[in-house]
């Protein structure tokens, strides 16, 4: 026969009784003891990171498209309800039906239009290619012109050494 613990609570009424330990007898007249709670799970040693892996939250981004045909289905509803049950349907919030007609009063398409984040790309300047072209002419025309001169200054050095006159800038012969 199974009894539960025959002494009498001292603890408060409201309060919750520990659970105690239900003994039975079996034909041998031993006493067998069951707890009613099964036992805890073992506790994960001290330092060792947290097995549970919390997801992380992600902003909800709706398309322009999406916007659109949301904003065409409330306005169709005329009857007490009808927009709850659409906003929960789609799990929506009155405020993006006020933010999105927001939206599609200022500029329709314009604002619908699903923006990008971070920094704005720069417009190319057409002529910046035609300049990059102009400035390797430049330096490839500034390269040989280095070389000639390096050329004629050699030019000058050996004519010095060997004796022989160089001519000079020719003038008229009419002089």
């Amino acid at each position: 026969m199974a009894r539960l613990n025959p002494k009498p609570s001292t603890m408060h009424p409201n309060k919750a009784l520990p659970p105690s330990p239900l003994k039975t007898g079996d034909a041998a007249g031993t006493t067998v003891t069951a707890e009613s709670t099964p036992p805890a799970p073992p506790a994960t040693p001290p330092g060792s990171p947290d097995p549970e892996v919390l997801e992380q939250g992600r902003r909800r981004t709706f398309s322009a498209a999406y916007k659109l045909r949301i904003l065409q289905e409330a306005d169709v509803c005329t009857e007490p309800g009808e927009i709850g049950a659409l906003l929960r349907r789609e799990g929506l919030y009155s405020s993006h039906l006020t933010s999105w007609r927001r939206q599609r009063d200022d500029g329709a398409l314009k604002a619908m239009s699903s923006k990008r984040r971070g920094p704005k790309s720069r417009q190319k300047n057409p002529l910046s290619k035609h300049v990059c072209e102009l400035e390797r002419d430049n330096a490839r025309l500034r390269r040989k012109l280095e070389q000639a001169e390096a050329i004629i200054d050699i030019q000058k050095k050996v004519s010095e050494l060997l004796g022989i006159p160089l001519n000079g800038p020719r003038s008229s012969e009419n002089d």
